[in-house]
């Protein structure tokens, strides 16, 4: 009540002194009117007295004139007239006036675009004393805009902004320390992330959004204070609650994954739907990633689709390799490679280093464009100069065999060994084969065991396989059958063709198991149905020793099996008639049945089918038909 008292007493006071003439008061009462303080809001009421007080010639008056017409408060908008009011307030020494005359000149509000008046102008604001002004000036020195860039002049205007107690001058301070940009000469104190933390802590109390962003970010990764998970959820609700797109997909990120919080799925969904509606594009790639995956809500690829468009079309690189990916595979849209390929170069044109690499693997393949070794080779560099295992990997593999460069088995080690200390499982089996053969390096059969085995840890069939090899013949460790027939089977289960021939070993040879010959037939045959040419010659001459009879029912077992929509049957139906396994050889029917399991999902039927078009097994050779099926069955 004191202080609804209060305001009436000032409201009745600026009233009469108003009236009285006062240009002063007049801008007052044109304030309580805008606000509605001790009367009832009236934006008309407040224009006519800013008008009044501003032809009276009081600056402040007149700024506050400017901001009715550039926000259209009680009268029409017009930019023109806003800017002629600032020009007045500004040059009658209104440090408000001249930082909304230098954000006209920036955005060429009423007036022509011009940052170097821009410039001029922050500057008389911010040495005037104005906190947003120096703001303001901060940001031209740091980003050149109307003069030479100078960082160690923006953070000198940071911090007087700072000091003064503007919120998002002492965000940016924070950014400066964070990051080490304009603090000073000494290069090894240029980062201050303690300092950091401060002034994040108080750009967040004071309520700038961005402040409590990146405090929340500081309490996540430990950044000038302990990290605290609990916290960092905190500050994300709180700016999530404030509106905040930002706030709303990193509150999404910590229901996702549990942290500081308990781990809830849909309430992820939910935010990230915030935040991508409200044209946040990380918001929108993670909503997307929600749908594809039915995280928090019903699997919808379609939605996926849609929703990782706007975020890649809003330029997150993110969302422009998963956009490139479901044109590639036809995900929730019609499938289209040239238009995965664009994608693809857009995220890697935008440097980023997962863009790169599918790039680099588009011109490798000759996927959505012509095929190109020479720029797969410069796209898998610049990713892996980017920290891409992936893209390590890749290169190091151009290196091993000459493709878009010269070979160069140091160089292929080099890479292999960064691959593989980023974790990339194919990276460490790779590293393994260059120890175990010597490439680049010194043969070490232990350092090959050792990552053949992280590499295996890591579910990768290569791994698991060589690992099955170095436990059977006791290299780079002890010889141990049993394990090996159980890294074995884990690659064989896994669809991996050599993995599943060296288990038909363990089976026909009893090495580390029960001899088994019915078993040992089958994983050779599903070796040989993925094209491994020694399980080929295995299975021939397993079936000289077996009876015509007993292939016929093997033939049976299949067709039935294949008639009934199995596609497994029908790969394996499609391999009978290939090898004219209990019947006549027939390459045509074999094609026929690989198609019923390829267009079934089969990986197995899709790599038979790929063989097919690539050597013309039953069909005419097509090797554009013969790639695509390979990628698929990838």
């Amino acid at each position: 009540m004191g202080n609804i008292y209060f305001d009436e007493n000032k409201f009745l006071l600026n009233l009469k002194l108003a009236e009285g003439g006062n240009i002063a008061k007049q801008n007052s009462l044109g304030y309580c009117y805008e606000n509605g303080i001790g009367t009832t809001k009236d934006e008309e009421k407040a224009f006519r007295w800013y008008l009044k007080s501003a032809e009276g010639g009081n600056s402040n008056g007149q700024n506050n004139l400017g901001l009715c017409y550039e926000n259209g408060i009680g009268t029409t908008k017009d930019e023109e007239k806003a800017f002629r009011w600032y020009l007045k307030s500004a040059k009658g020494g209104n440090t408000d006036g001249q930082n909304n005359l230098g954000l006209c000149y920036f955005n060429g509000i009423g007036t022509t675009k011009d940052e170097e008046k821009a410039f001029q102008w922050f500057l008389k604001s911010a040495e005037g004393g104005n906190n947003r002004g120096q703001n303001n000036l901060e940001h031209c020195y740091f980003n050149g805009i109307g003069t030479t860039k100078d960082e160690e002049k923006a953070f000198r205007w940071y911090l007087k902004s700072a000091e003064s107690g503007n919120n998002t001058g002492q965000f940016n301070l924070g950014y400066c320390y964070k990051n080490g940009i304009g603090t000073t000469k000494d290069e090894e104190k240029h980062f201050d992330e303690e300092k950091a933390f401060r002034w994040h802590l108080k750009s967040a109390e004071g309520g700038n959004s961005r402040g409590q962003n990146n405090l929340g970010l500081c309490y996540f990764n430990g950044i000038g204070t302990t990290k605290d998970e609990e916290k960092a959820f905190r500050w994300y609700l709180k700016l999530a609650e404030g509106g905040n797109i930002i706030g709303q997909n990193n509150l999404g990120l910590c229901y996702e994954n549990g942290i500081g919080t308990t781990k809830d799925e849909e309430k992820a969904f939910r935010w990230y739907l915030k935040s991508a509606e409200g044209g946040n594009y990380i918001g929108q790639y993670n909503l997307g990633y929600c749908y594809k995956n039915g995280i928090g809500t019903t699997k919808d690829e379609e939605k996926a689709f849609r929703w990782y468009l706007k975020s890649a079309e809003g330029g997150n690189s993110s969302g422009q390799i998963n956009l490139g990916k479901c044109y590639l595979l036809g995900i929730g849209t019609t499938k289209d490679e040239e238009k995965a390929f664009r994608w693809y170069l857009k995220s890697a044109e935008g440097g980023n280093s997962s863009g790169q690499y599918n790039l680099g693997k588009c011109y490798f393949n000759g996927i959505g464009t012509t095929k190109d070794e020479e720029k797969a080779f410069r796209w898998y560099l610049k990713s892996a100069e980017g920290g891409n295992s992936k893209g390590q990997n890749n290169l190091g593999y151009c290196y091993e065999n000459g493709i878009g460069t010269t070979k160069d088995d140091e160089k292929t080690f080099r890479w292999y060994l960064k691959s593989a200390e980023g974790g990339n499982s194919n990276g460490q089996n790779n590293l393994g084969n260059c120890y175990f053969n010597g490439i680049g390096t010194t043969k070490d059969e232990e350092k090959a065991f050792r990552w053949y085995l992280k590499s295996a840890e890591g579910r990768n069939t290569n791994g698991q396989n060589n690992l099955g090899l170095c436990y059977e013949d006791g290299i780079g460790t002890t010889k141990d059958e049993e394990k090996a027939f159980w890294w074995y089977l884990k690659s064989a289960e896994e669809g991996n063709n050599n993995g599943q021939y060296n288990l038909g070993n363990c089976y026909f040879n009893g090495i580390g198991t029960t001899k088994d010959e019915e078993k040992a037939f089958q994983w050779y045959l599903e070796s040989a149905e993925g094209g491994n040419n020694h399980a080929q010659t295995s299975l021939g001459n397993y079936n000289k020793i077996k009876k015509t009879k007993d292939e016929e029912k093997i033939l049976l077992r299949y067709l039935k099996s294949a008639e009934e929509g199995n596609t497994d049957g029908q790969n394996k139906l499609g391999y009978c008639y290939l090898l004219g396994i209990g019947t006549t050889k027939d390459n045509e029917k074999a094609f026929r049945w690989y198609i019923k399991s390829a267009e079934g999902g089969n990986s197995g039927g899709q790599y038979s089918l790929a063989n097919c078009y690539f050597y013309g097994i039953g069909t005419t050779k097509d090797e554009k038909k013969a790639i695509r099926w390979y990628l698929k069955s990838s």
